[in-house]
């Protein structure tokens, strides 16, 4: 089991790096400042500075080759393994805008898995192609108000079929992405059975964000923080009709689609965590060796060397953990990857927050201001403790893999 850099993706490593580090870092707060800025006053917007900051980034990294580099097994990718672009994935995590300006943000990597593994050639020519150029943006919309989505077999908005088309219905929140005004598209889930078996009775379809009948209700607050101009929003449809032929594999397919988007999502979110408490870890350190109070080293007081020494280890701990579930991706597959996935997406959210919330803890009143990335990074990591399914269901799931190995009876 190699879980350590290639040869191939060690300077790719560096590069990224080095960027994140010399070019994208020193821009992320300005980025950050100019939301609500817009002359229009609308805080889902994008200013013009914010838009010449990401298209100077982002056509840096382009010409560079620094780009797509989450595409796994394809030909449109840039051929790594889950294991390889897990490392980049972590360097990401340590800067907010990072991900975007290498085209290797949720939700669009997955909603690109989704158009490039199981969409229509007229999906790929329509989205695919404009997501892979990181000309539009996307959502991904399954979480409900009305139903407790950590048991996704209760996804209620319905999908009628209506002649050469689907007619949709229902309510949808928590829609990452779809406040962002370069949405175009949405990858929904409906029911379009419900008296089938639980997980045959619900279908995935492309919508187009423009298509009549969608109506975006209030953007969902984040610890008070409406997250704009990304935007988590509240979404109604209301008699949406949806072509037959942006039904995405089949009906009564919408898990099979949903698993093949989740579980490598669930990495990346994982690894970007871990990359998020090495920049916590790397902030903590810097002050604990350069403030001083009561005549001493910040680092010198208290328990602040065990702290220290045990965010280290635990961040090792998870990392390790985080591969060997990229590395059973890559050579067994997404379903028997699984058990580690579940593993890995309760110990990297827990492990980030600890560390996190200790570097804030050092930093005293300002680890929690403006001044330091430390709060929100410490809300979009807690956030992650439900996105893709809350600690609770994947600690069942390790749980029930678990006794399996004890038991011939069905647990």
């Amino acid at each position: 089991m190699n879980l350590g850099m290639s040869d191939r993706v060690r300077p790719l490593v560096e590069r990224v790096r080095a960027m994140i580090e010399d070019e994208i870092a020193p821009l992320s707060d300005e980025y950050e400042a100019e939301v609500g800025q817009h002359p229009s006053g609308k805080r889902f917007a994008h200013t013009d500075r914010q838009l010449e900051i990401l298209d100077e980034l982002k056509t840096k990294a382009k010409a560079r080759g620094l780009w797509n580099f989450w595409l796994t097994d394809s030909e449109k990718g840039y051929g790594l393994t889950t294991v390889e672009y897990a490392y980049l994935a972590e360097e990401m995590g340590k800067v907010d805008l990072a991900a975007e300006v290498f085209n290797c943000s949720a939700p669009d990597t997955g909603n690109m898995e989704v158009f490039e593994r199981y969409g229509s050639e007229a999906h790929k020519a329509r989205w695919l192609a404009r997501l892979l150029e990181g000309e539009i943006r996307s959502a991904y919309l399954m979480t409900e108000p009305g139903e407790a989505s950590s048991d996704a077999t209760q996804i209620a908005m319905a999908a009628r079929r209506d002649g050469d088309a689907w007619i949709l219905n229902g309510e949808k929140w928590w829609a990452s992405g779809s406040g962002d005004p370069r949405c175009a598209v949405y990858i929904v889930m409906a029911c379009t059975d419900p008296d089938a078996d639980k997980h045959s009775r619900h279908s995935m379809f492309v919508v187009p964000a423009d298509t009549p009948g969608i109506e975006v209700l209030r953007p969902m607050h984040v610890f008070n923080h409406d997250d704009a101009p990304h935007g988590h929003m509240h979404i109604r449809f209301t008699d949406v009709r949806v072509a037959a032929e942006d039904l995405i594999l089949g009906e009564g397919r919408g898990f099979e689609v949903a698993q093949g988007r989740l579980g490598p999502g669930r990495i990346h979110h994982c690894m970007r965590a871990i990359g998020q408490a090495e920049k916590a870890l790397e902030l903590l350190c810097r002050r604990a060796l350069g403030r001083e109070a009561f005549g001493r080293r910040l680092a010198d007081l208290g328990a602040n060397y065990d702290i220290i020494a045990n965010a280290r280890m635990e961040i090792e701990q998870a990392r390790l953990l985080c591969l060997k579930a990229a590395w059973m991706m890559d050579t067994e597959g997404t379903r028997a990857a699984q058990p580690w996935i579940s593993q890995i997406k309760v110990v990297a959210p827990l492990m980030a927050l600890k560390v996190i919330d200790e570097a804030m803890q050092l930093h005293g009143g300002a680890g929690i201001s403006q001044d330091f990335p430390l709060a929100r990074m410490w809300a979009r990591v807690r956030t992650l403790r439900f996105a893709d399914g809350p600690d609770a269901v994947h600690r069942r799931q390790v749980a029930r893999m678990e006794l399996r190995k004890y038991s011939n009876a069905k647990v």
